[in-house]
């Protein structure tokens, strides 16, 4: 059964630091936020290897943010998207041979017949100069089936060491999806960086979308991101008090609907993860919910202490969330509250930690160590 958190315990929860079992109340935060720019329903955070950054919004705008000036320039040829409710422009990921490619990879949730949606994955050519613009966009890869709702798309992207591209794709709140291959919903994808599907995948034999499939049994996976030694975590909202950080495991099932932490938000229960049930359990969950936004994993030198560990944008945990990794285990170390719903979080090219807001008038906030 899942363990009921009194309102008065579940806020000092949210403002404290778990460290093993223990909790702690930070007395100071370890950096000073300086607001550089805002933006209006941002979704997701790219810097380039020039420096700049792009931002989506969720209405169907990007745009590329210059730090030295504070300039901002709309990028012209983004596709049309389906907005509302968790649906619009998503996530963007520049491929990792930008520099001689200027390939860019975008996500978003798009419009079909009868009333049905679904995430979808473009590539396109991002042109330089002062107008910058999408060319030779094509669609790589979408959601199977579409369905009717605006929940749960999911749709993070994330290139692995090797160059091959992984998109976490949502349950579309229709449960039964997460655990059919028939289907991509619930699922974790592993493609090539041109749409096509790799052999060596661990359903490739069945054809069709389960050769797609890298990991199934995910609820609404809003976190994608690869550590220093080449491991893929998730971080996951998941069911009532049950948000996850999962450690992506080739063809793994983790679970959902049969199996989480937590339980349905209609009351009905979903049984524990237990040993022997066949599932891959999270590596850490979170009870009070942080409700996830993006991840990213440290390799800087700005915050020497701290590289190599995880850092988790929480938007109803109105914090920046810092996550100790160890190979495959996982350590809550620090829950900083940042007084807003934080969307995503990047490393910035000078290893500074850039988090930005959500919802309307959105700030974009450089973080950099506090002086002592």
């Amino acid at each position: 059964m899942k363990r009921t958190v009194p309102i008065v315990l579940m806020a000092l929860m949210l403002a404290a630091c778990s460290a093993g079992t223990a909790a702690r109340k930070d007395t100071a935060l370890p950096f000073s936020a300086t607001e550089k720019a805002r933006f209006n329903e941002p979704w997701a955070l790219a810097f380039l290897p020039d420096g700049t950054l792009l931002v989506t919004e969720k209405a169907g705008t990007m745009k590329r943010w210059n730090p030295d000036d504070g300039s901002t320039a709309i990028v012209a040829g983004v596709p049309a998207v389906a907005y509302g409710g968790q649906g619009g422009l998503g996530d963007v990921v520049a491929h990792p041979h930008f520099t001689t490619n200027r390939l860019v990879y975008i996500s978003h949730a798009l419009a079909a017949e009868g009333g049905t949606s679904g995430a979808v994955v473009i590539r396109a050519k991002l042109s330089d100069g002062p107008t910058p613009a999408l060319t030779e966009v094509a669609e790589i890869w979408r959601q199977f089936p579409f369905v009717e709702g605006r929940g749960h798309f999911g749709h993070r992207i994330a290139f692995a060491p090797d160059g091959k591209l992984f998109i976490s794709s949502g349950d579309r709140q229709k449960f039964d999806p997460a655990q059919d291959v028939s289907s991509n919903l619930g699922k974790i994808v592993r493609l090539n960086d041109d749409g096509s599907v790799p052999a060596d995948n661990p359903f490739a034999a069945q054809g069709g979308v389960a050769a797609q499939i890298w990991s199934l049994g995910h609820r609404n996976p809003l976190g994608l991101a690869f550590d220093g030694i080449g491991q893929l975590w998730n971080e996951e909202m998941g069911p009532r008090h049950g948000d996850e950080l999962n450690l992506v495991k080739r063809g793994a099932n983790y679970g959902y609907p049969k199996a989480s932490n937590g339980t349905h938000y209609d009351g009905r229960d979903i049984p524990d993860h237990k040993a022997g049930d066949g599932f891959e359990p999270p590596k850490l969950w979170w009870d009070p919910a942080i409700s996830p936004g993006g991840i990213m994993v440290y390799s800087g030198t700005l915050f020497p202490a701290w590289k190599g560990d995880m850092f988790i944008a929480a938007l109803g945990g109105t914090a920046l969330i810092r996550v100790n990794l160890d190979g495959e285990k996982a350590r809550k170390a620090d829950h900083w509250p940042m007084n807003a719903r934080i969307r995503d979080v990047e490393q910035g090219p000078d290893g500074a930690l850039w988090v930005i807001e959500d919802g309307a008038d959105a700030k974009l906030l450089k973080l950099v160590p506090a002086e002592k």
